[in-house]
């Protein structure tokens, strides 16, 4: 496990919790080789040939893996959104203002996003969570758990505090806490922020180690001319921060968002607790590569649910080394993608538990003919 970035004194509170967040992250363990054995046995003997259902076969092994299930069972799904907003945003690196992340969060709120009809059409849970929106909200339904009002300007400064960061990410590993005493059987990554394809991008060009221009993409539908200028400030903002590659934690603090810092923790939270996760599209993806950077073994835990049309996405998912399920040319965010992928995974599962062996379809096997 790679250690993150520690200052050199930092107050007792702060460090309780990067000691917190650091033994979340080491108590992450392999996946079981004995439940993943029985489940191959079984993929073997049901009626078809061996193989036959590709990859509906693989996720069921790997499900089988992180649950430490032979037959691996959902009954509860959810995606859990992070929101919060970008000082970047300052820069024109986006086709719409930042007031529309807190418009956006009441919409999620009150059932009217794509997310929403999708979570709805899989039986899965919403759950939102303002860590760093730069407008109060208010709403029963919104946990409401601000870190700030917003990240500063990554062009000027750090986009957050040391305190800042790890406080998101023990938000993430919080609220899926909360979630998993509820009942939880498989959770889906969301996000929303203007200006967080802009954090993701920077992200991606430092631990893929990638210039700026090969890994940033049209985020909410900007032009060539406002992408050439994205490019321009993710690189200004990588010379002026100056981040340490090999420290994913400090490139977060430095370049990233509180609600990528968020879904790093909802990675890691599950991922301690065998839980599968369904990464989205490109922010999801730059808070699991954050996270697998900090723990190989994290990777085992993901699924990537889509190919983002973002082109750093496809990018990370290579270093992760995912295959993603979907590839719908999506990049709206929000866990969409991951949502839709949600079906695919339990599919593999009902096949797995439920399709009839040879012996008790009373069918012959290749050697009995």
């Amino acid at each position: 496990m790679k250690l993150a970035f520690l200052p050199g004194s930092i107050p007792q509170k702060e460090n309780n919790t990067m000691q917190h967040i650091l033994d979340r992250i080491a108590s992450v363990t392999p996946l079981d080789t004995a439940a993943m054995e029985l489940a191959r046995a079984r993929q073997q003997q049901l009626t078809k040939p061996v193989g036959s259902l590709g990859r509906l076969e693989d996720i069921a092994i790997q499900m089988a893996g992180i649950t430490k299930q032979p037959l691996p069972n959902i009954k509860q799904k959810a995606v859990i959104i992070m929101a919060g907003d970008h000082g970047v945003t300052g820069e024109g690196v986006s086709a719409y203002p930042s007031a529309v992340t807190p418009q956006m969060v009441y919409n999620f709120l009150r059932g009217g996003a794509a997310i929403n009809i999708l979570a709805h059409q899989i039986g899965a849970k919403v759950i939102v969570v303002d860590v760093g929106v730069a407008a109060d909200l208010s709403h029963p339904d919104l946990l409401s758990r601000k870190v700030a009002f917003g990240t500063a300007n990554m062009v000027l400064e750090p986009a957050m505090t040391h305190a800042q960061m790890l406080e998101a990410i023990q938000v993430g590993i919080d609220v899926f806490d909360t979630q998993l005493e509820q009942g939880i059987d498989l959770v889906a990554t969301g996000d929303m922020g203007i200006g967080n394809t802009t954090a993701s991008s920077a992200i991606a060009a430092l631990l893929l180690q990638k210039p700026a221009a090969l890994v940033t993409g049209r985020g909410t539908g900007i032009d060539d001319e406002q992408l050439a200028h994205k490019i321009q400030v993710i690189e200004k903002a990588i010379e002026r921060n100056a981040p340490n590659p090999q420290e994913s934690l400090d490139v977060l603090m430095r370049v990233g968002g509180l609600e990528i810092a968020g879904l790093v923790g909802v990675i890691i939270a599950a991922a301690s607790r065998r839980i599968p996760v369904v990464i989205d599209g490109f922010i999801s993806g730059a808070a699991a590569l954050i996270a697998v950077e900090l723990n190989p073994l994290i990777g085992a835990y993901l699924l990537a649910g889509h190919a983002s049309v973002e082109q750093g996405h496809r990018l990370i998912l290579e270093r992760l080394g995912l295959s993603p399920l979907l590839d719908l040319k999506l990049r709206l965010g929000e866990g969409t993608g991951a949502v839709l992928a949600m079906s695919i995974i339990e599919a593999a599962l009902r096949i797995h538990c439920e399709m009839a062996t040879f012996a008790e379809a009373g069918v012959s096997t290749r050697e009995e003919k």
